[in-house]
């Protein structure tokens, strides 16, 4: 088997233990009780809650974990507009902190600001519900990928 038959084998290998990990309720994302709101074609909306297990020392909510939910937002979004047997993965995330997430839920509402053929950019704002304010705004570029067969 030469090297990139290897690393093809290895990479189906890593999406089904993924998948597995998902269908069992064992991957991370899950405890992270997010949440759709709305999925259409243009637009993915998504609630987090704001739990002591998700928040910092000041009591927000930790901004590694704030740029998850943006990240799976804008992903959501980019994978729905790509052709069957694709898949995109983050190039870029540009996201300014505007203010803390206290109260919540964290509500990201993804955007398409371009698609191309080999890159998609989405927009992300995230608002702290409770507080009715936006506390993130992000900017998430995708590269499309050929599938893997």
């Amino acid at each position: 088997m030469d090297q990139a038959e290897e690393s093809r084998q290895r990479t189906l290998a890593a999406i089904a233990a993924v998948n597995d990990a998902m269908e069992s309720g064992e991957h991370f994302v899950g405890q992270l009780q997010m949440r759709d709101v709305r999925v259409s074609a243009d637009t993915v909306i998504l609630d987090m809650a704001v739990t002591p297990a998700l928040c910092n020392s000041r009591g927000a909510l930790q901004g590694g974990l704030l740029t998850t939910l943006v990240d799976i937002a804008a992903g959501r979004l980019a994978m729905a507009g790509v052709e069957a047997g694709h898949s995109t993965a983050t190039i870029d995330l540009n996201i300014h902190f505007l203010a803390p997430i206290v109260t919540g839920p964290a509500r990201a509402t993804a955007t398409i600001v371009r698609t191309g053929k080999r890159t998609v950019v989405v927009r992300v704002d995230v608002e702290d519900v409770g507080r009715d304010r936006l506390a993130a705004t992000a900017t998430v570029q995708f590269v499309v990928l050929e599938p893997l067969v």
